[in-house]
């Protein structure tokens, strides 16, 4: 029996990546598609390693923390260290967006207060016109 391949083609499509994405993983050796020729041949191994790839992307992650988690699922042993790494790659990602989420917050605070002021100088100044 024949195991599953894809073409970087049919990867790309299921994926709604680019093949160039495909290939910037492949540079950083997320994916090791065997070579036939110039046709690329994706196994199921590089399809689950950018599907979490992908979704280390979507969640934010930069591509050294993606390769580390991607790369510990590789070597032998417990998974118990595995996900105790990725806890904590997690909590630290969620504790930067919650700060950026915070500064957001206020931002959009004082933009609001902002346009307010702009709002009542600008109805002041509709009041005060005098008309030619």
């Amino acid at each position: 029996m024949n195991p599953r391949t894809w073409t970087i083609s049919e990867l790309a499509e299921e994926f709604n990546i680019t093949p160039r994405t495909l290939r910037f993983y492949e540079d950083h050796r997320i994916v090791n598609p065997i070579r036939d020729g110039q046709k690329r041949i994706y196994t199921h191994r590089d399809r689950a390693r950018l599907k979490l790839a992908l979704r280390g992307k979507r969640l934010g992650l930069q591509l050294s923390e993606i390769c580390s988690l991607i790369g510990m699922y590789e070597g032998p042993g417990s998974t118990q260290p595995q996900l105790q790494s990725y806890l904590t790659i997690l909590t630290r990602h969620k504790q930067q967006l919650m700060q950026q989420k915070q500064d957001l917050d206020q931002t959009l605070a004082e933009i609001d207060e902002q346009e307010k002021n702009c709002l009542k100088l600008l109805g002041e100044l509709d009041s005060t016109a005098t008309p030619r």
